[in-house]
């Protein structure tokens, strides 16, 4: 599943998630296991031991649509 938010594009399958910023060209990566996501402020954290990210959507929708395809709740 892509999703288009406001810093890039979001690729998201039930194992893994892919994020292409816009701005910077940039990657990020993140296992299933390792995504956490927190309804307060649409945010989106990646914690893997030494690597850490978190990403803030546009809204709660696009948060739903990525707990549905990843299979993670929402927090």
């Amino acid at each position: 599943m892509v999703i288009e938010f406001s810093g890039g594009r979001l690729i998201v399958s039930p194992q893994e998630i892919l994020v292409k910023l816009s701005a910077s060209g940039a990657s990020l990566y993140a296992m299933a296991d390792d995504v956490r996501l927190l309804s307060a402020g649409h945010i989106m954290v990646a914690d893997a031991g030494a690597v850490r990210w978190h990403l803030t959507l546009d809204g709660p929708e696009q948060l739903a649509e990525v707990a549905d395809c990843l299979g993670v709740a929402i927090s």
